[in-house]
């Protein structure tokens, strides 16, 4: 069926609220490359958002998930357990930073690990406030929401949201806030609204998702770190997005002198299958009494096997080292574009992680036209992107780290007359 025909029936079956980028649709994917139902052939640097790190379709994931499929693909891990879901968390609690014991619970999607880092805070603590950032995204579920830091579109018109929910200034230079203007917004929160000894927990993401792939400085995070160990709150590290190879650390928190209490992870843990975890002390993954984690889904047996399966990949293709490497070689050629492209006003990123945002020509004014043009024309010559940023005005690389040489240097070509047309 040709794409026209299935847009029409997307539009009579689903509704307008699941918004869709592309106007075609998948009929196969391999690594980097996708192709649509009339044969065209894109390269895709979205990633599915970020998900794709080993890309479409590892063969040795593949083979894994095939491997457990042939044993059987649920059974509820809180009704008959199964070995691979205590040997997945038994890696992500050497993995991930820090010496300290450490516990991990498996979940299926990024919100749910967000939801239950702050109801293991909460239990852990005995306290109900939660602290967020400006620009933050941490899930569409109704708490998700209420952490995220962005209005349009994710929180219009589905109010109320939870309450002990408060929002203050993330780092930001190119937009004029500082590490210290962040600090004095935390601690006007701590005037104004919210008694510091009832804060649970401050969540935060290393590098900022879809608020614009902003990198919280090390001398930021060092101090939230300290703040935190003075009122007795807890630190938790969004890593959904920035975790396994994208930073070019296994997580973005190891770039990092301090170490948080709890870590959220999904997205590219699994190579494409629905999976999400949350390792954290093992002190403060015990509060909650048996039964107050879990989820019919959660740690499904196909979706571990293929997580042990990408944690195997990463370490035996160097993924680290990759990432790092494609990651210089774009912003190199993003550097090399800003004569010819005046929009540009930052090229930012850790790692594989990285992003440009564009202003108006020798103006602090955000250019979300410009950013939503390159797009247009990336995707007619067949490049996959992702916008992003509070203003819209970002264009954030997700591609996944196993790009054939050939193939990457191809999709700069692309970017690049995206860019100049």
């Amino acid at each position: 069926m040709s794409n026209k025909d299935l847009m029409q029936r997307k539009a009579d079956a689903t509704p307008r609220g699941v918004g869709v980028m592309c106007g075609f649709f998948a009929e196969r994917a391999k690594n980097a490359e996708v192709w649509d139902t009339d044969g065209k052939r894109y390269i895709d640097f979205a990633g599915g958002i970020g998900v794709l790190n080993t890309g479409h379709l590892h063969n040795k994931v593949q083979a894994a998930v095939a491997e457990q499929l042939s044993r059987f693909s649920h059974t509820c891990y809180q009704v008959v357990p199964y070995e691979s879901y205590i040997r997945l968390a038994e890696r992500l609690n050497q993995l991930t930073p820090g010496q300290h014991a450490k516990k991990t619970a498996l979940f299926t999607t990024g919100a749910e690990a967000v939801e239950n880092a702050v109801k293991v805070a909460r239990a852990a603590t005995g306290r109900a406030g939660v602290i967020a950032f400006g620009g933050a995204f941490h899930g569409r579920t109704l708490l998700g929401m209420a952490l995220t830091g962005k209005v349009v579109p994710y929180k219009v018109g589905f109010g109320p949201f939870p309450s002990d929910v408060y929002h203050a200034p993330y780092p930001n230079a190119l937009h004029g806030v500082s590490v210290e203007d962040s600090l004095n917004g935390l601690e006007k929160l701590f005037k104004y609204d919210v008694d510091p000894k009832r804060v649970a927990a401050i969540i935060f993401e290393p590098v900022q998702g879809e608020g614009g792939f902003y990198v919280a400085p090390s001398e930021w995070v060092v101090r939230l770190r300290k703040i935190c160990d003075e009122h007795g709150i807890l630190l938790i590290a969004d890593e959904v997005q920035s975790g396994f190879a994208r930073t070019g650390k296994l997580f973005a928190m190891e770039h990092y002198p301090v170490q948080a209490d709890l870590i959220t992870m999904a997205k590219s843990l699994a190579g494409g299958f629905p999976l999400s975890a949350l390792t954290g002390r093992a002190e403060l993954m015990d509060a909650p009494a048996p039964g107050g984690l879990g989820g019919t889904y959660a740690g499904n047996p196909l979706a571990v096997a293929a997580a042990l399966a990408v944690i195997d990949v990463i370490a035996e293709e160097k993924l680290l080292d990759r990432a790092n490497r494609l990651g210089e070689l774009l912003k190199e050629k993003l550097h090399g574009l800003k004569s010819a492209v005046p929009q540009i006003a930052e090229v930012r990123g850790l790692g594989a992680m990285l992003a440009v945002e564009f202003n108006q020509p020798g103006s602090p004014q955000p250019d979300p036209d410009f950013a939503k043009k390159v797009q247009t024309k990336a995707l007619e010559s067949g490049l996959i992107l992702l916008t992003c940023g509070v203003y819209a005005n970002v264009v954030r690389f997700l591609f996944p780290l196993t790009i054939e040489d050939a193939v990457f240097e191809e999709a700069l070509a692309k970017l690049e007359a995206a860019l100049k047309a």
